[in-house]
């Protein structure tokens, strides 16, 4: 159980009542606790709202909760991850692709998806309801098919139930909208609902089902009972009755089902798989355990699956969580038996319903309207107010203890014990070249150089970033091989410095093995071994590698080297800088910060030897100077002037957003000085993306100067290697070798 008086709670999922739980926990912590949130996604949908977005009522920030400053307001150490099972007996969270997590006090509420696997084929032809971020991708695709062909298209939404049907029609609305600006048939586009039973929404009264069923026919919507999609193919359906269903999009709404892992884990379910809880909401195996939301299942009350109950459920997993940390017994929930249900038809309408009652109307949509949004405001958070940060403190009430009586010098060194149990968690790369490395007692490292090789060496280091260390260990790494490749070498050894903030010997394992274990996610398909290195304590997690590579004299590549007429490719977007710190300034929104982590989290090694491969004149990483700072590096033999196109430079969208509201950067000032260099017309300068030539990039990409006649195949290449918003962004030309200049036009 706890360790050093912390009891290890963690939150698997972003469900509505986790989202409660993390409210409730940041107005007041709760004390011995160390709180991880394990969530797939940071910006959750609300459920209530997707039809609304879907109708196009709604933007996808308005219907999504930032989960994010919820959690850092909670304290809460958050894993960015996507969950594969429950180890029960050592209490480890198995997530895919990174470290386990370890727990005292387990809480599921990760909810449920169509059971899309008992139908021989729809798992790869039917494009499931959730998880929302997927459908909503699914869905986006589906609109562009539609628009693209112009020509007609039938759409099957299988499952009768509330979620399917006003799905069904807030998908037609939306279309017709689209259909009808483009001066494009509305009929173009057929909907059709199938469902095993004989009639929709079954869980609903009979002043329901009448209801939508007028205005399923009044919109033309053809409806299928009692025939139950069997087999899917990819371009029709065939029903239990032997009716052929053809289609160009299928949806799939149907019951509810778990994921796997749960039953898989030993964890008591019901017959269909749901984790089975009491009335505390407490698994009734493993009184460790918690759950709520779709993913339980109620011994003695079940309910429907509806985020009505996940809402409601909230609180009362709040504060049971908060009893059991404090040792005493959870209170029992009663689920309510009669509630009020609002769906939508997507035309800013909707049926209301309470037990046998039911009503309809525009006044009902604006009810709903009225309903979500002051839902959605609840969760909203002003990080700009301060927040708690689980990476920079000690868990609450264990601070003062673990900051007392700190050592300079090698005192601050971190614990052995904490160093090797953290290594004991993780896989290393094992090398050949390696003769004495981080399995041996030695004081250093020796490597063999192979003959005929130059060795190169590079070394970053800085504070995190990101709130995830696991992910802060993936950026980080990425960072330190990018100077390797970008000189067209192959990395070999990497050296590890880590400073972990003060806390528990457990925090610090915690924390030392999520970012060892991100840097290692990098380091082992880069073939290459972690040797050693140092660490020690200090305010805040910072990290960063010492790397040595090799390579052959002649495929060396310089900063220095571009030739007149090159093209020059620029692999990733810029804006790191400025929306890390919009961020720091509480103003960074989770999908900004989702864009650029994604690109940090992209390895340069594939792109480098793209460039190589195309005859690149010279190379480097845009970092800390910017765009324009590191342009200018690779100006300095004097030979060359560079044009840059600037409605051509990638850049994310959030760093538009933020550099429009006039945040910088720090380093900013000291990278715009570069200007005195740079000749730019009135309208670059006053452009949008103007500042963002001199924004610090983390993880940015490659800057290469490849020759004219390869630069499009080299583009070409970089986007096939995922390399998706590459972009050929400026030229060189011939330069005055006195001062070289960058024109920006």
């Amino acid at each position: 159980m706890a360790k050093n008086g912390i009891t290890r709670l963690v939150l698997v999922g972003g469900g509505h009542s986790h989202i409660e739980v993390l409210r409730m926990f940041g107005m007041s912590p709760p004390d011995t606790c160390q709180l991880t949130f394990v969530t797939r996604d940071l910006l959750v949908p609300y459920s209530g709202m997707l039809p609304g977005y879907v109708a196009g009522h709604y933007d996808y920030p308005e219907c999504h909760i930032d989960a994010r400053p919820l959690a850092k307001r909670a304290g809460a150490r958050i894993c960015h991850a996507e969950v594969d099972g429950v180890d029960l007996d050592r209490r480890l969270v198995l997530c895919r692709d990174r470290p386990a997590v370890p727990f005292d006090i387990l809480s599921v509420n990760i909810g449920s998806r169509p059971a899309i696997g008992d139908v021989p084929g729809a798992a790869e032809f039917a494009l499931p309801a959730k998880p929302v971020d997927r459908f909503i991708q699914g869905w986006e695709d589906i609109v562009r098919r539609i628009l693209d062909r112009g020509e007609k298209f039938r759409i099957v939404v299988a499952g009768a139930g509330a979620g399917g049907v006003e799905l069904a029609l807030t998908m037609q609305h939306f279309m017709n909208g689209e259909l009808a600006r483009r001066n494009l048939d509305p009929e173009l586009v057929n909907f059709a609902i199938a469902t095993a039973g004989p009639d929709i929404i079954p869980s609903h009264n009979a002043g329901v089902r009448k209801r939508m069923n007028r205005v399923l026919e009044k919109r033309g919507i053809a409806l299928y009972t009692n025939d139950a999609i069997v087999e899917v193919r990819a371009d029709s359906a065939r029903c239990e009755s032997g009716r052929e269903m053809p289609y160009d999009a299928l949806i799939w709404t149907t019951h509810a089902a778990p994921q796997p892992w749960v039953k898989d884990s030993g964890l008591a379910t019901d017959e269909e798989g749901f984790l089975l809880v009491d009335e505390t909401l407490r698994s009734v195996s493993h009184p460790f355990v918690f759950a709520a939301g779709d993913i339980a299942s109620m011994q003695a009350s079940p309910r429907p699956k509806s985020g009505v109950f996940a809402v409601r459920q909230g609180p009362y997993l709040s504060d049971n969580l908060r009893r059991t940390l404090a040792g005493e017994p959870p209170e029992p929930f009663t689920p309510q038996t009669n509630f009020l249900s609002l769906i939508s038809t997507g035309d800013r309408n909707a049926i209301a319903s309470r037990g046998g009652w039911s009503t309809e109307g525009h006044w009902v949509w604006r009810l709903k309207d009225y309903i979500d949004l002051k839902f959605m405001r609840k969760y909203e958070i002003d990080m700009t107010m301060g927040a708690s940060d689980p990476a920079a403190t000690a868990a609450n009430g264990t601070e003062e203890a673990a900051m007392e009586m700190q050592c300079a010098g090698c005192g601050s060194k971190i614990a052995h014990s904490v160093l090797q149990n953290a290594l004991a968690r993780l896989e290393s790369v094992e090398h050949r070249g390696v003769l004495i490395g981080l399995d041996a007692p030695d004081d250093a490292a020796v490597v063999e150089v192979p003959p005929g090789k130059l060795a190169v060496h590079t070394v970053d280091f800085f504070p995190a970033i990101v709130d995830d260390a696991f992910v802060f260990g993936r950026i980080a790494a990425n960072h330190c091989l990018s100077d390797i490749y970008a000189m067209g070498a192959s990395p070999h050894t990497a050296l590890a410095v880590v400073t972990l903030p003060h806390g528990t010997e457990q925090e610090q394992e915690d924390l030392l093995t999520d970012v060892l274990g991100g840097a290692l996610h990098v380091l082992m398909p880069a073939h290459t071994a972690l040797v050693g290195g140092h660490t020690t304590e200090g305010e805040k997690l910072s990290f960063g590698l010492s790397v040595n590579g090799f390579v052959d004299r002649e495929a060396l590549l310089h900063k220095g080297g571009m030739q007149p007429g090159d093209r020059l490719i620029l692999t990733k977007p810029l804006g790191t800088g400025v929306i890390f710190a919009a961020d720091m300034r509480g103003k960074a929104k989770s999908y900004w910060l989702d864009e650029a982590i994604a690109a940090m989290m992209q390895s340069n090694k594939d792109a480098a030897e793209c460039v190589y491969a195309h005859g690149a004149t010279a190379c480097t990483d845009v970092t800390g100077f910017g765009l324009v700072g590191h342009l200018l590096e690779m100006q300095r033999d004097g030979k060359a002037d560079a044009e840059l196109q600037l409605a051509d430079i990638p850049v994310f969208t959030g760093a538009l957003e933020a550099s429009r509201a006039g945040i910088a950067s720090s380093l900013y000032p000291h990278n715009a000085r570069a200007e005195s260099s740079v000749r730019e017309n009135a309208a670059a300068h006053n452009a949008d993306a103007y500042p963002l030539l001199y924004d610090p990039q983390t993880a940015g990409g490659l800057l290469a100067s490849i020759p004219e006649t390869k630069a499009d195949a080299c583009l070409a290449a970089l986007h096939d290697a995922g390399y998706t918003r590459a972009a050929i962004v400026g030229r060189v030309l011939p330069g005055d070798q006195d001062s070289p200049r960058i024109t920006i036009r």
